[in-house]
């Protein structure tokens, strides 16, 4: 399956963007872990800005850097969205809710609970009515919504935005389910190559050994965070060269993405 990548959108710890962040993965600067700062999204309101959970304000910053280098109208492109956890922070809220006499949860909270929350914020946001789909494949998160864009755009020859993000749980639930960082990553695909591509991407399934970072801090990221398994991808993209990646996807395959530079 081929799609073509127009537009990238990158958040992590000392990852404040796509363009800022491709010296580092090309090893041209050190590389320094600081804490992921999330700018405020000039997309909502400011009542709803404060209402927005992480996740969805991670959403919107990396899918709205990746429409602004796509070009490509983001009220008329379908969405994948993806995440291994969603929103941690009201979850453990929900939790301590329940766990109380009282049970009782506030509705802005639980409306921000659900998995599917930053499809909605964006949609509304964005003004889209195109298809929306939202994923969790634990792990293999960002592999399952990779995959799922790649089908989309092949079969259906349409535009598709991937947006990949998870964020650490709070204690106590970050003992049974450790995430390491807040980490996001948005991909504008097409169906065809236009000026703007910067790679073709060809995605199939095989049986081999994930691709992993020789740089030790950037190879912790992605081992910690499921949507941080991009890392090598976004790697070769910063490379502008081709080549391959593999990601560990489910039930012991693989998944491969080859990429063929456009310019």
């Amino acid at each position: 399956m081929r799609a073509y990548i127009e537009g990238v959108g990158l958040l992590g710890p000392g990852l404040p963007g796509w363009k800022e962040s491709k010296a580092l993965l090309l090893g041209q600067t050190a590389y320094s872990p600081e804490r992921t700062v999330i700018p405020p999204s000039e997309l909502l309101p400011p009542a709803e800005r404060r209402r927005a959970g992480t996740t969805v304000k991670l959403a919107l910053a990396t899918g709205a850097e990746a429409f602004s280098a796509s070009g490509q109208d983001a009220e008329r492109t379908r969405t994948v969205f993806t995440s291994s956890s969603a929103e941690t922070e009201i979850l453990h809220q929900t939790c301590e809710a329940l766990a109380t006499p009282a049970r009782e949860i506030s509705p802005t909270r639980f409306m921000n609970s659900v998995h599917n929350a930053p499809a909605g914020y964006w949609s509304i946001a964005t003004r889209s009515r195109e298809a929306s789909t939202s994923l969790c494949a634990f792990d293999a998160s960002f592999v399952a919504g990779l995959l799922e864009s790649a089908v989309e755009v092949a079969v259906d020859e349409s535009p598709v935005a991937l947006i990949a993000y998870d964020e650490p749980y709070p204690e106590p639930l970050h003992a049974a389910r450790p995430l390491g960082c807040e980490f996001a990553v948005a991909l504008v695909f097409s169906p065809h190559r236009t000026p703007r591509s910067l790679v073709a991407i060809d995605v199939d399934l095989v049986s081999r050994e994930e691709t992993a970072l020789a740089d030790p801090a950037l190879e912790a990221i992605r081992v910690g965070n499921p949507a941080a398994r991009s890392l090598p991808l976004l790697k070769l993209l910063a490379e502008g060269a081709a080549g391959e990646v593999v990601f560990r996807y489910v039930a012991g395959q693989g998944l491969r993405a080859r990429v063929t530079p456009c310019r």
